[in-house]
């Protein structure tokens, strides 16, 4: 079936790429092309140090496509995203100067350490990949694409990100520490020149876009978008969560195991993508009780429950 789907002969040089970079994280790497070739946005969510930035950088250079990093700082204001009018000294007059934001990847590295103001400027353009500015409204680049970093919440100097953000991000994922094996392989892989340096391009942007568009094309059986359902809407009305799942989010998993078919070479999503899927994708959408917080659970492990609880069809 990999054969005749559009673009997927591509996936494995990817894949490979990517690898020379981040060693022993094949997870993390899929989960990363879920994200870009679902059309979706994704939150990597770690400690400092375990190649958050190495990675959103990597993405960009396989795919040949434009990168910009914006570094989130405190005092970081909107403008400094998405850019603004700049007096022309000579004529007299103001022109539209572009921010980073208008990249095909950005980079929204320590999201999480500006303000709320300032997290919000990011809003459209995640949702309508278009960015309003003095009443004007501009198109940002096709396809367009957030990879955005955060240190745990528990970090100092950190603003938890509004739950109307989070909804925006198709996946959030952890990098994790490597294993000792392929830990001793990075150190030796970056004795004289980091891999980063040397990766060469894989894919186009037209290759990119043509499997985005197959992606959308994988068949949802509608048995397996209904399982999708019960298990959205079993967050709505479990005891731990006072918020569960929007219809954005059901959304956002559809698109997810169409993306995760796509990469397995199959012309069909089945329940296993879904169940692979879930706490990625809907874990930060849901909100846990108080109570639930206080007593130590984790929103990733009441999905896990919710999706154990949930009928699969045959």
């Amino acid at each position: 079936m990999s054969d005749t789907i559009p673009g997927h002969v591509l996936i494995a040089p990817l894949r490979h790429a990517l690898s020379q970079v981040i060693q022993g994280k094949s997870d993390v790497i899929d989960l990363l092309l879920i994200g870009i070739l679902g059309g979706g946005h994704v939150l990597v969510e770690d400690v400092p140090g375990v190649g958050k930035t190495t990675l959103a950088k990597a993405l960009a250079r396989v795919f040949a496509v434009s990168f910009a990093r914006v570094q989130f700082t405190p005092d970081l204001l909107p403008s400094d995203i998405l850019g603004g009018q700049v007096l022309n000294p000579r004529e007299g007059s103001f022109a539209f100067h572009k921010g980073p934001i208008f990249a095909h990847v950005l980079l929204a590295d320590e999201i999480n350490r500006a303000s709320p103001r300032t997290q919000s400027a990011l809003l459209e353009a995640m949702n309508e990949a278009q960015a309003t500015l003095d009443g004007v409204t501009h198109a940002l680049p096709q396809p367009f694409f957030v990879i955005a970093t955060q240190n745990p919440v528990d970090y100092q100097g950190t603003y938890p990100l509004p739950e109307a953000q989070l909804d925006r991000f198709l996946l959030r994922l952890g990098v994790g520490y490597p294993s000792p094996s392929a830990e001793l392989a990075m150190l030796f892989a970056r004795q004289r020149e980091n891999p980063l340096e040397g990766l060469a391009p894989v894919a186009t942007l037209d290759d990119l876009v043509a499997m985005q568009a197959a992606v959308r094309e994988i068949v949802v059986n509608e048995d397996v978008a209904k399982y999708m359902l019960r298990i959205v809407d079993a967050t709505r009305r479990h005891k731990d969560l006072e918020l569960g799942v929007s219809p954005r989010g059901a959304l956002a998993l559809f698109r997810a195991a169409q993306a995760r078919a796509y990469l397995a070479g199959h012309g069909y999503a089945s329940p296993d993508d879904v169940q692979a899927l879930a706490a990625a994708v809907l874990a930060h959408r849901v909100q846990l009780t108080a109570h639930a917080r206080y007593a130590g659970t984790r929103a990733e492990a009441t999905i896990d429950a919710v999706v154990r609880a949930t009928s699969v069809p045959a």
